[in-house]
């Protein structure tokens, strides 16, 4: 995953727990606004997970894809990250 999509991954999850949270706090709270804020906001947590499973997916499978029309460059590129994570590793 790139950085950008890693961040907004990440910012998925930050809502939804802030969202979930929210939902817990007013749990005792009553009345027709309310209630249909909270649908609202399931709706929303469902929709984001939605769309970051299926973006998840796109990203698996185009990775997927690129591995096996280049297989020796997914190596090279695989030897040389496990490389650099070696090299940070062992200076500490």
């Amino acid at each position: 995953m790139n950085a950008p999509t890693e961040k907004l991954a990440g910012d998925v999850r930050v809502l939804a727990s802030d969202v979930e949270e929210l939902l817990r706090a007013t749990a005792t709270q009553s009345g027709e606004k309310i209630a249909e804020a909270r649908t609202r906001a399931r709706a929303a947590i469902a929709n984001a997970r939605t769309a970051a499973i299926e973006h998840g997916r796109h990203a698996a499978n185009a990775t997927d894809q690129y591995v096996r029309q280049n297989p020796w460059s997914a190596v090279g590129i695989s030897a040389g990250i496990g490389l650099l994570i070696g090299l940070l590793i062992s200076r500490r």
